[in-house]
């Protein structure tokens, strides 16, 4: 038989009478009140987990490409921040790679020895003395930092660098303009190799690569590659599922300079025609030609996300709208 329902008297005791003390199960009926109970900021937040719940299952462990870059990584808070998504993605079953740049550290340890930046078609034109300041800022303070950063939100990563372990293997990069078909831009590679062996390896044992982009020549040499191409390689090397690009844009928009045009979901085939109308702007063409290399790979989706929002790479990935761009293959 149920056992008795009891709930509180509006005059006073718990039960109604002295004989259902002797019931052998009692069961009691908690009323809270409707704005407690139904809060909607609650049931929001158990919306989002189930939300997020299908996008868990489908990445548990695939390998997914994180390229940061941008002002966020100038405050050691938001960076941190920017981490702390990374190391959920880690815990709930992804195998992130960090792929990460440093353009205006490297800038302002330039500025500190004297040197002016100088960069050609979106490049940042690289001597020795410069190649030198640029290895020691990637390596030393931005990899090394994210490493530790990650291991103390309880996260195991590994630097992979030019100093130790390096997996970006390159050879010297020439541009090219209608007036001249070979731009020297200094000690810059084009990545010509990844080695997606280790860095699966590492997946697999539970640590998070963390690659810094100055690669090896076959001599030995150092050349200084683009982060985001740098990324795009190291996606299409290792099949990622996916790869993400963390920047100071929102996205790609169809005018430029319209916040409002923002696309959510974009073709390479758009792309190609937004490139050709002019309304993706140099800074923006090293992110475009990054996807491409990672949707030629094999990668299904690639993105496009501002690190100043909060929290936007797992809102990217773990929820129905997301918050930037995809760029799918057609």
């Amino acid at each position: 038989m149920r056992p008795p329902r009891l709930t509180q008297q509006a005059g006073g005791g718990l039960f109604s009478s002295r004989a259902e003390l002797d019931k052998p199960y009692i069961l009691i009926e908690r009323e809270f009140p409707l704005d407690v109970a139904m809060d909607k900021t609650i049931l929001d937040k158990a919306g989002s987990l189930i939300e997020a719940l299908g996008y868990i299952q489908r990445f548990n462990e695939k390998i997914v490409v994180v390229k940061l870059g941008g002002s966020f990584m100038d405050s050691r808070e938001e960076f941190r921040k920017v981490l702390t998504d990374i190391v959920f993605m880690h815990a709930v079953g992804m195998r992130p790679v960090v792929v990460h740049g440093g353009g205006k550290a490297i800038t302002q340890a330039m500025n500190e020895a004297g040197i002016e930046a100088q960069f050609v078609m979106g490049r940042r034109y690289t001597d020795d003395r410069t190649l030198a300041i640029a290895e020691h800022v990637l390596v030393n303070d931005i990899n090394t930092f994210i490493v530790q950063t990650i291991g103390e939100l309880g996260g195991k990563a590994m630097q992979l660098n030019s100093l130790g372990s390096a997996v970006l293997f390159a050879e010297k990069l020439y541009l090219s303009d209608q007036n001249n078909p070979r731009i020297d831009i200094g000690r810059v590679g084009q990545i010509t190799r990844v080695n997606s062996e280790l860095l699966q390896a590492l997946a697999a044992a539970d640590y998070i690569p963390v690659i810094a982009p100055i690669a090896l020549d076959n001599a030995g040499g150092k050349l200084n590659v683009n982060a985001d191409t740098a990324a795009g390689f190291v996606a299409a090397a290792c099949r990622a599922e996916k790869m993400v690009l963390v920047s100071d844009t929102h996205g790609i928009r169809r005018r430029k300079d319209d916040p409002a045009s923002l696309l959510r979901s974009v073709s390479r085939e758009e792309i190609e025609k937004l490139v050709a109308a002019g309304n993706i702007g140099e800074g923006m063409l090293p992110k475009v030609e990054a996807c491409f290399i990672a949707l030629d790979g094999g990668v299904q989706k690639t993105h496009i996300i501002d690190g100043r929002f909060p929290h936007s790479l797992l809102l990217e990935i773990y929820s129905d709208q997301g918050v930037g761009t995809e760029i799918i293959r057609s």
